[in-house]
Order: structure tokens, then sequence, then C-alpha cells
């Protein structure tokens, strides 16, 4: 160890009856580990949030649609059997998506109409996996449908019961245009965790899709799921340039772009806030070596009267302060680590489940989120330690002893 070290470490232990120094370095090092500690807590819970959203949204979606700029695909065999071909991709499959408005005892509610075929959506969407009453195989049947359990609850609709679609394409009668309309039984009602979906989504198969909307053999696009959801966008790019015109595709990121860049801008605001905690924590490190450079004045002057270099002082309170950033940053990830973890493990804080579809706090502890605040409140800690230390380096010995 060397002599710098060894003086450092001194100084942390207070002396007899000069215990204010030491109360207020441990003030400072309490709130590097609190502002450590709070940063990794919330980070973790918010990448838990995102997680967790983006969970729900690959589980009730595809990961890539393939539409025309045409409207109607009638050749959609055509570009299965191209898109199949990418070793990237697992699964390949019709859809239709339309609005519609749903009737059902006098209640009217706008809704989406997804269909789909129901054998294949087990390698697709995966909706089929969030049934929670009645069976998904049913759908197969004619003029039967599927609803999220939340529009179910608002209208009051039970497994069963009889519910009217109507289609905004007009058919030609005697009458003039019409809306088309058809008659559905209820047999199936899915949770996707996601409120929007679970109370606007109307699933049918697709040749009753095809039957209520009057579009004959032609969908709406082609759904895809890939091996690598994350590669979902290049992907996606690269069967756009494949397929050509008229033909294009939007992967699910690209899809909910605005919900994912307000998450991400809402951590960084929350990383910035706290790291004012760790600066706050700072400006006392600073404070604290002022004021030991002041109370040490006696033991810097006899260290120089001893042949102590101004190099050597700089670097006693120096490794001081470091000691203090260190010591702080360490507790503080242990303290946002062991928070992060109780939060994960017991439900704490409970969550409205009708609000978040979660009842505790989705916790996801990064690696690299870790690091990155314990360097940064490393580095923050360490350079408020430059300036007192500089200060007591230039300090003269004649001026120090001379009261003494």
């Amino acid at each position: 160890m060397s002599v710098e070290t060894f003086i450092a470490l001194r100084y942390l232990k207070p002396r007899k009856g000069r215990g204010v120094l030491s109360l207020t370095a441990s003030v400072s090092l309490l709130g590097i580990m609190l502002g450590v500690g709070a940063l990794i807590a919330v980070i973790s819970v918010m990448n838990g949030f995102d997680n967790h959203l983006r969970s729900k949204i690959v589980g009730s979606n595809p990961h890539i649609m393939i539409m025309s700029y045409r409207g109607e695909m009638m050749d959609y065999p055509k570009v299965i059997k191209v898109v199949s071909k990418d070793p990237r991709v697992l699964h390949a499959s019709p859809f239709i998506l339309s609005q519609a408005l749903l009737r059902y005892q006098g209640s009217t509610w706008g809704v989406m109409i997804r269909g789909i075929e129901v054998k294949g959506d087990r390698a697709t969407s995966g909706i089929s996996q969030k049934v929670v009453e009645g069976y998904w195989d049913a759908l197969e049947a004619p003029a039967t449908v599927a609803i999220g359990k939340e529009l179910a609850k608002q209208l009051d609709i039970r497994l069963g019961d009889n519910i009217t679609l109507l289609s905004p394409s007009d058919r030609i009668t005697p009458m003039g245009l019409m809306p088309r309309v058809g008659s559905f039984k209820v047999v199936a009602l899915f949770s996707t965790g996601m409120y929007q979906y679970d109370t606007t989504l109307a699933i049918l198969s697709l040749s009753n899709a095809q039957r209520l909307l009057g579009m004959g053999k032609g969908v709406t696009g082609v759904e895809v799921k890939v091996k690598n959801i994350y590669k979902a966008h290049e992907i996606a790019q690269e069967l756009t340039h494949k397929l050509g015109f008229p033909y294009w595709a939007r992967d699910w990121i690209s899809m909910n772009r605005n919900l994912f860049s307000a998450l991400k801008l809402e951590k960084v605001t929350m990383f910035l806030i706290l790291t004012l905690i760790i600066i706050v924590a700072a400006f006392n490190i600073i404070s604290t070596l002022s004021m030991m450079v002041m109370d040490k004045q006696k033991e810097i002057g006899i260290l120089k009267a001893m042949g102590a270099t101004p190099e050597m002082i700089t670097k006693i309170f120096f490794f001081f302060g470091t000691i203090m950033g260190f010591m702080g940053t360490f507790l503080g990830v242990i303290l946002g680590v062991g928070i992060s973890l109780l939060l994960k493990r017991y439900p704490i804080i409970q969550l409205p489940q009708d609000i978040y579809y979660v009842t505790k706090l989705p916790v996801k502890i990064r690696l690299s989120d870790v690091v990155i605040i314990a360097l940064s409140a490393l580095a923050i800690t360490v350079l408020s330690a430059i300036y007192p230390a500089k200060q007591a380096g230039k300090l003269d010995p004649v001026e120090a002893l001379r009261n003494e």
C-alpha cells in the first residue's frame, strides 16, 4: 500500500472528539449510495415494464405484416411461397383486417375484425394461446366468433350468445346500398393482456371473414412469424425488396414505434433526474474535502516539512474522495440490486390488475444498465475530488504552521 493510500484510509476514521468531518463524509457517502440504488431500482422497473409490454405485443400480433398497395391481395399463396423460403421465417399465413360495428341487445361497439387461419394462428400471432373461456377450434365452424374478455364484460356478452357484426363494405340490394350484416355465435373469449385489443378485437376464421366482408378469395395481407423478433425490421425490409411492387412489409417495432419511443424517453428522463441525486452527493464530497483541507492544515504542513511533495498531498485527498465515491457506489449497487430482486420476488407493491394486467411491479435487471450507472457515479465522484485535492497540494507549509 502506498503512503498516500494509507493516509487517505486513516482520514476516513474520525478522531476522538472530532466527529464532524466523519459525519459529513458519511452524509456524502449515503447520498451516493441512495442515488445509485434508486437509479438502479427505477431503471430495472422501467425495463420490466418495457419487457412486459413487448411480450404482450409480440404475443398478440404477427412479427411482420405484408400488404399490397392495391388493396386486397388475391395472389397471397405466391407471396407465402416466397416468404417461406427465407430461413429466418418460421411461419406465414393469410389474414384479413377490417373495421366493423358490433351490436348486442341494443348496444353498439366499434371493433376490429381479424380473419385468420384458425390452425395457423398457433404458429403466427398466438392469440389462440390466450383463450380463457370456450374453445379456439370451434372458430372453424360457420358463423362463429371469438372476442376479448374485456369487450364481453363491457357488453355483458357470454359464451353461446349471438352477436351481430356490420361490415363497412356495402352491397347492392333492391333497397339500395346496404352494409353487410352477419350473425355470429361467441365460442371463445381471449385475454391478451392489452386493453386496447381485449376491448376492440373480434376474431373470425378466414372463410367467415371473407363471407362477411364480401372479399371472395381475397385477403388483406400475409402475417409472418420470425425466429428472432429483434431482426424483424431487417427481415421486413429485405422481404419488401424481394417481393417488389406492389407489396410492402411492416414489422412489429415499426407498428408500435410511438409507444416504444415514449417508454425510451421516460427512461432517459428518469435517468437524468435521479442522476441529480448523485451530483448533489458529489458536491457534498467537494465540501467535505474542502473542510478537511482546512481542518488538516497542521498535518499537511508537517507532511510537507518532512519532505512530502505537493503531488503526494494532492493524491492523499484525491484518494480520499475516490474511496468515498467507490464505497458509496458499491453500497448503492448492492442496495439497488437488492431492492430490484425484492420487488421481483415479493409483491410488496400491488398494482390494479384491470389497468396494468399484472399484480406486481415487473422487474428486469440488466447488467449493462448497472455497469453504466456505477461507472457514471464513479466518474462524477472522482471528478468532484480533483479541485479540493489540488487546493490541498498548493497549501504553503509555512502558512499552515504559523499559528500552531
